[in-house]
Formats: C-alpha cells, sequence, structure tokens
C-alpha cells in the first residue's frame, strides 16, 4: 500500500530562518516543532524534509557541513522522541532561471525522488512551508499545500494572494499545520467509508 507523506520545508518551518546557516549552532528550532514531527510519526505518516540549500553552491558552506547540520537536526529531534524519515536537499543554484535544476522547489525532483524510495502516494500527501515556492512545490507534485505564517509566511501569503493561489491552509505555525493534516486525514476517512 503507498504511504502518506507530510513534506516540510526547514528553514522557516521547523526553525528559524537565520540565512546560510554553515554549523548547527545557527539552528534555531521552534519549540512547538518537536510536538508537531511527533505527531506526525504517531499517526504513522512519513516525516520527510525538502529543502533548497543554495548555500553550497553559492560557497557559503560545503555539502559536508550540511550533512552534519541534518545529522544534528535528527540527534536533537530524537531526544526529543520525534524522528525525520528522511532529508533531502537540493544544494544548486543557478542566477538564470531557465537553467534551474529539477530538484530545486518549486520542481518536483526532491518529492518523486523520495515517492520511489518511499511508495509514496503524492495526491494524498501534504506540503508544509512558509514561501511561495513551498506551495507550488506542494501544488506541482498533487498534494496539499500548507502555508505556515511563520519564517517568511505573511510575505508570501501576500505573494500567492497576489497569484490568485490559495494553499489548502494557512497556519500559525507547524504544529497548527499538523493538527490540520491529522484533522484532515480523519475526515477523507470518513468520507471514503460512506
Amino acid at each position: 500500500m503507498k504511504k502518506i507523506a507530510v513534506f516540510l520545508d526547514r528553514d522557516g518551518t521547523i526553525n528559524e530562518d537565520v540565512g546560510y546557516p554553515s554549523s548547527f549552532n545557527q539552528i534555531r528550532i521552534y519549540p512547538f516543532s518537536y510536538e508537531a514531527i511527533r505527531k506526525i510519526n504517531q499517526a504513522g505518516l512519513l516525516a520527510i524534509i525538502v529543502t533548497n540549500q543554495s548555500g553550497v553552491s553559492r560557497g557559503f558552506f560545503t555539502e559536508g557541513d550540511l550533512i552534519k547540520i541534518h545529522k544534528k537536526l535528527q540527534e536533537v529531534f530524537n531526544h526529543h522522541g520525534a524522528y525525520f524519515d528522511a532529508i533531502y536537499y537540493c544544494p544548486h543554484y543557478s542566477p538564470d532561471p531557465s537553467n534551474t535544476c529539477g530538484c530545486r522547489k518549486p520542481l518536483p525532483g526532491m518529492a518523486e525522488k523520495a515517492a520511489k524510495e518511499f511508495n509514496i502516494d503524492l495526491k494524498k500527501s501534504y506540503m508544509i512551508g512558509d514561501k511561495k515556492d513551498d506551495i507550488l512545490f506542494g501544488l506541482n507534485i498533487g498534494a496539499k499545500s500548507i502555508l505556515v505564517l511563520t519564517g517568511f509566511g505573511k510575505s508570501a501569503n501576500f505573494q500567492l494572494e497576489e497569484a490568485g493561489i490559495s494553499p489548502a491552509y494557512i497556519a500559525e505555525n507547524l504544529l497548527d499545520a499538523v493538527n490540520w493534516i491529522l484533522n484532515d486525514i480523519k475526515k477523507t476517512k470518513k468520507r471514503s467509508q460512506k
């Protein structure tokens, strides 16, 4: 049976967006993120980070630095009784939009890779993020997109309104988004049982 994933942006969604952190010491995790990820785990859904990390290509940090940050992120969440099933990142950057790689959000590359590796039903999955590209990424993979108002969420909300794009839900933060998802799954199950 295909699985349901909750795809998660990293900076501005799980932790504060501080620009281009090159070590875990610069990462400030939102306190509500632990409970949010625990709830995803307990519901039997996949918790998968999908993050654009162009700082690698721009020379702000190495891919090794990024891997260390993600290893430590996993350890800290494990310590709080939560875990990520996988972390996908796009290290690429091109100033020319026509030369963008397929794994950079909003393009679907990271989700397509995850879908193959974890047998995910993208149409039944969810995407949570604080930027316009996160919402577009969700729409591009056929998932339900949720905008969080942390990070760049408020300005992204304005950009989305201007573009006539509506997320499935606008959440105060990651925990609010996860509660909405769990409720949405319950409603969908009830409808399918009728």
